[in-house]
């Protein structure tokens, strides 16, 4: 971006842009810190997220086949039992994946590529109040 610097006149006023530039870089480094370690928090989840659910989807067609062939007793019960465990944990898996999964990983590296362009063009401006202060 084009900056009107040839309307700073005096070096103290880029000093106070200096100083609040410094800030906002500051926070800016913070920020991405974070939002690099959640990215690689949601990478992580999502793969883990997925391989767990695939899991679970496998074993709750087993039981499903299995209580199909099992005669009314017991063990058909404990099946049954099985499997609505077996679908809560889908339910819950399903619904993390909507918080950890591709679509929110994406989010995320979105959101840190807007904060790392951000911290570049602080840097720019920096440069660029450094380099005029330095023609006053």
């Amino acid at each position: 971006m084009s900056y009107s610097v040839s309307n700073i006149t005096l070096s103290a006023d880029c000093d106070v842009l200096l100083t609040s530039a410094g800030k906002e870089k500051a926070d800016l480094e913070f920020k991405k810190l974070s939002e690099e370690r959640l990215t690689n928090r949601y990478a992580t989840t999502s793969v883990e997220v997925d391989a767990v659910l695939q899991g679970v989807l496998v074993e709750l067609s087993a039981v499903d086949t299995i209580i199909s062939v099992l005669p009314d007793g017991p063990t058909k019960d404990d099946e049954i039992k099985k499997k609505v465990k077996l679908e809560y944990k889908k339910f819950l898996l399903e619904n993390r994946k909507e918080s950890y999964g591709a679509v929110a990983l994406l989010e995320k590296q979105m959101d840190l590529a807007r904060v790392v362009r951000e911290l570049d063009e602080v840097n720019a401006f920096i440069t660029i109040i450094t380099d005029h202060k330095a023609t006053l």
